[in-house]
């Protein structure tokens, strides 16, 4: 079950303040990668090993307060809902408010754990003035200070105490496929096609959220489960680059799966809020595949799908390593190929590779192409392993493990990928020392 932690609270409270704390300080987050929409609502963050979406509900809480009863109560209400643990910010400065007797008023209705989390409250002065917010009946009052830290790592203790230990599902051994993508860009008509043909549905069950259906079933002697999600709309003519309440549930079926095929409209091409989404989708290891859908609805030479695809791999930069598929869900084409390779790119990202192969085929390469000496001193990467884990990662040993630049890594990750199929996998390497 996916881990998602809400910041909820009316406006100026600091829910932004805290928000970046939790994903930037982790240095988890898609900060310096092209594509990213500055004003983003979510992010990946890690605490004591346990990892989890953080969101923002900021941005929302705009209007007056005569607009609680409809637009902030949807939001708040549909944040209680999807959230593992949710964080009810009030202001230790401006003490307690009526607008935060409202809210408080719809969190007490939520069944999950809430923690009242008093900001601002970086005096002693502020700390004392936090206890006027037991009156709101929530049980214990936490003082916090997101600016400066103070406060947060016990508040986070606490938060990932209600995680469950681990990311294994009970299907274990089963490609779990999440189709994510903006809305109408026909993720449903694709689980609707391929359903469509023989196979054998093994069993239908709800999904975690009323929108996402996980359908296990079996086509050519293979067994997945695909999960539809709500699709994560264009950008709102607002103030938000991205309406984050639209894409909840597509981030939960995208931290329990293994693959994720990301549709994109051939006649919009990859969106920035497309790239926020893959971003998270590296952030958490997913093996990736990127599907052009309506393709028959472009007018098209020879040339058009190579240069769509370059223009692609433009926009996803580093992540260029992820196939990209042009189909047509309506006239059937390539949507079972598209299948096929996921189900391709979960036996890649769970395959263990032996020690002595990886150094047969990799040494040699190294040796062609050597690490550039830095400041006359000579790298010698000596042997590779790989480690434990639920995706591919990899330990070069050597002498000096410091100086190894990104575009040498970049180089021995390319070089990994080509060799031992690892396309739509994201890479993991170290260097040590040897």
């Amino acid at each position: 079950m996916a881990n998602i932690v809400a910041i909820v609270g009316r406006p100026n409270v600091g829910k932004s303040t805290l928000f970046n704390r939790l994903i930037e300080k982790r240095k988890a987050i898609m900060d310096n990668e092209s594509g990213v929409t500055r004003d983003r609502h979510y992010g990946f963050a890690e605490w004591n090993g346990h990892h989890f979406t953080a969101i923002d509900t900021g941005g929302y809480v705009t209007g007056s307060e005569d607009k609680f009863e409809s637009e902030i109560r949807k939001q708040v209400e549909l944040a209680l809902e999807e959230a593992s643990v949710v964080l009810f910010m009030v202001d230790s400065y401006a003490g307690l408010t009526d607008l935060d007797k409202d809210f408080a008023r719809v969190v007490r209705t939520s069944r999950k754990p809430v923690y009242v989390v008093a900001n601002k409250a970086d005096t002693t002065e502020r700390m004392h003035m936090a206890a006027e917010f037991y009156a709101l009946g929530m049980g214990e009052v936490h003082p916090v200070s997101s600016a400066s830290g103070s406060g947060t790592g016990d508040l986070l203790d606490e938060v990932v105490s209600h995680f469950d230990e681990g990311d294994e599902t009970p299907e274990e051994g089963i490609p779990r496929i999440a189709i994510l993508g903006r809305p109408n860009v026909g993720k449903s008509s694709f689980l609707n096609a391929l359903l469509g043909q023989e196979r054998t549905i093994v069993t239908d069950e709800a999904g975690t959220t009323r929108d996402s259906i996980n359908t296990r079933y079996t086509l050519y002697g293979k067994d997945f489960i695909l999960t539809d999600t709500a699709g994560i709309r264009k950008k709102s003519k607002v103030k938000e680059d991205i309406e984050f309440y639209s894409v909840l549930r597509s981030i939960q079926a995208l931290q329990d799966s293994d693959v994720c095929i990301f549709l994109v409209d051939a006649r919009q091409g990859v969106e920035a809020q497309d790239m926020s989404i893959i971003n998270l989708a590296k952030k958490y290891n997913k093996g990736m595949l990127l599907m052009v859908n309506k393709w028959d609805l472009i007018e098209k030479d020879s040339k058009t799908a190579d240069a769509f695809r370059k223009e692609i791999e433009q926009k996803l930069g580093t992540l260029d390593y992820i196939p990209v598929l042009f189909t047509s869900v309506i006239k059937k084409q390539r949507i079972f190929q598209a299948i096929e390779k996921s189900v391709a790119i979960y036996h890649a990202r769970s395959q263990k590779i032996p020690t002595s192969k990886v150094n047969e085929v990799m040494l040699p390469e190294i040796e062609r192409y050597p690490p550039p000496a830095i400041k006359g001193k000579y790298i010698k990467i000596k042997y590779i392993t790989q480690l434990p884990g639920v995706t591919p990662t990899f330990a070069f040993f050597c002498n000096l493990p410091q100086y190894i630049k990104a575009p040498y890594e970049r180089f021995l990750e390319n070089k990994l990928r080509k060799h031992f199929d690892l396309e739509g996998v994201p890479v993991r390497l170290f260097f040590r020392k040897k």
